[in-house]
């Protein structure tokens, strides 16, 4: 699935790498950047977190004359006279204006590094608003953005993967040269496909999958997936050993009646259910007044 996302996004699509600290989704983006230059498509980058010449690094063997960097790594909050493109531009007007600017006659795709920067100055509403409106909007024929999970609240996380119509989590693989894909796709019709895939990426940007990670090796279990043993540091213990455990199941209730009891009490002998009383001598009886004894 990975192949065929990087084959081509379908118009009006809108692709997610996620990742984390402990494994970077930059390459991952660099890659799809590669994939759709050499479709003979223009590219547009918001650059928030990288330059433009480390961003193009490794690039140089492509059609690098139709990626159109716009420099918001300077200044992209607006503090000098002339900043190239700052985050308040991020809106609907700004960006259509921005990618008009260019003479290729498709619409470009949008690369955005990183949606994390975003979200850290614009309130997530606003930011979902203008994706949605970019992707409904026709000015651009794809958007493909980083995100770095582990920034956010799951809350954003999930609103802005929301949006998506395939998102892609990357998380470390075996191997240092590896990298796990967890694929999440949407199709037009609703239907959601997902899949895992060990992949590394080549010096030139070309993405090589290894197979599927069953196929090669243990599962790959992301650290926030792991579930936590909360008996794992207390002082004493809350396990039962075998001796206890049957003791236990041997052990009567005192509120669980047995077959006996609930025979008895079902089925009650002659006799049952009546009252004896016997005087005693010392008992004051008064038949004119039987409650006497409760005037004050």
């Amino acid at each position: 699935m990975l192949t065929e996302l990087l084959q081509g996004t379908d118009a009006g699509g809108f692709l997610i790498i996620q990742d984390t600290a402990s494994c970077s989704g930059r390459h991952l983006l660099k890659s799809f950047i590669n994939a759709v230059l050499n479709r003979e498509e223009a590219v547009h980058v918001l650059g928030f977190e990288v330059s433009e010449e480390e961003l193009k690094d490794g690039l140089k063997g492509s059609p690098i004359q139709r990626l159109h960097f716009h420099n918001a790594y300077t200044d992209p909050l607006g503090w000098t006279d002339h900043p190239a493109f700052t985050v308040h531009q991020f809106c609907l007007v700004e960006l259509a204006h921005l990618v008009k600017q260019t003479s290729h006659p498709k619409p470009p795709t949008l690369v955005i590094d990183s949606l994390s920067w975003i979200l850290r100055h614009l309130s997530p509403p606003a930011v979902c608003k203008t994706l949605q409106q970019l992707r409904k909007g026709g000015a651009v024929r794809a958007i493909i953005g980083l995100l770095h999970a582990d920034m956010h609240q799951r809350g954003t996380v999930g609103s802005v993967c929301h949006l998506a119509t395939s998102v892609i989590t990357v998380v470390p693989g075996i191997r240092g040269d590896e990298a796990v894909a967890r694929i999440t796709k949407r199709s037009k019709s609703g239907k959601v496909m997902q899949d895992e895939e060990v992949f590394s990426i080549k010096e030139d940007l070309k993405v090589i999958v290894q197979g599927k990670p069953s196929q090669l090796g243990p599962k790959q279990t992301d650290p926030e997936e792991q579930e936590t043993d909360p008996t794992a540091n207390l002082t004493f213990n809350l396990r039962l050993s075998d001796t206890e455990r049957e003791a236990k199941q041997k052990l009567a209730l005192p509120f669980v009646f047995s077959k006996e009891k609930k025979t008895a009490l079902l089925h009650s002998g002659p006799g049952s259910g009546r009252i004896l009383y016997e005087p005693d001598a010392n008992d004051d009886y008064d038949q004119e007044d039987p409650d006497d004894d409760l005037d004050v």
